[in-house]
C-alpha cells in the first residue's frame, strides 16, 4: 500500500489538538499548536548533512501540507 508522506491525524480523548503524522524517514508525530515533536525514529548525525537544517525543512513541508489542507476544507463549504 502507497501511503501519503503527511496525514492530519486527531484523537478523541485531546478534542482541542491537531496533529501532522510524517510517515517517511524519519517518522514523527508534530503537535501543530505547540510545534512539539514526538520522533518514532533515531536521528543520527552525519558528515555530509546538517540535521538542523533537514529538521527545518520537514517542518517546512508539514506546515505547508498542513495548511494546504485546511484550505481545501475552506474551499469545500
Amino acid at each position: 500500500m502507497e501511503t501519503p508522506k503527511f496525514l492530519i491525524a486527531d484523537n478523541s480523548d485531546y478534542p482541542e489538538k491537531i496533529y501532522i503524522l510524517h510517515t517517511d524517514f524519519p517518522r514523527f508525530l508534530l503537535d501543530v499548536e505547540t510545534e512539539e515533536i514526538e520522533w518514532f525514529d533515531e536521528l543520527e548525525e552525519e558528515p555530509d548533512v546538517d540535521l538542523e537544517t533537514e529538521i527545518a525543512e520537514l517542518m517546512e513541508k508539514a506546515f505547508d501540507f498542513f495548511d494546504h489542507e485546511m484550505n481545501s476544507y475552506e474551499d469545500e463549504e
